[in-house]
């Protein structure tokens, strides 16, 4: 600690930010991950839907090729759910996707390939409310 407190001048100060740097990642991971489940879910619905419409001979072509993308989705996150009961899964999991990628196999359903767009929006958003709120204090 000694050495610590030679090199900053605030160290107590620095772990603090460091901290609320750390849980600010975190809520906003968890926030990006809500979102990509509720779309997920969303379009699991709507492939229910279109699967009650194709028992009834109502559905179209397009809404019957949707509903099978969607499910070959929910296969996929059925198969990443299997890596997640096995031990070391925060080591396995990426590994897949990994290999996925090298491989060319798309092995995250398709709500979660755009993950780092989501997280870069949640970004602007915060920082819009933030210079919102700043400028309403300084009115």
């Amino acid at each position: 600690m000694k050495i610590y407190v030679h090199l900053h001048k605030a160290p107590i100060r620095v772990i603090r930010i460091g901290r609320r740097r750390f849980w600010l990642r975190l809520k906003r991971d968890m926030l990006v991950l809500k979102d990509a489940l509720s779309q997920e879910k969303q379009e699991t619905k709507d492939m229910l839907v279109a699967y009650k419409r194709y028992t009834c001979r109502q559905a179209s072509k397009e809404e019957l090729i949707e509903a099978n993308k969607q499910f070959a989705d929910l296969l996929k996150g059925l198969g990443l759910g299997m890596f997640a009961v096995l031990p070391f899964a925060p080591i396995t999991i990426p590994l897949v996707v990994k290999l996925g990628k090298i491989v060319g196999v798309d092995v995250l359903p398709s709500s979660f390939n755009n993950m780092s767009e989501r997280k870069a929006n949640i970004r602007r958003v915060a920082s819009e409310a933030r210079l919102q709120a700043s400028s309403e204090q300084i009115k």
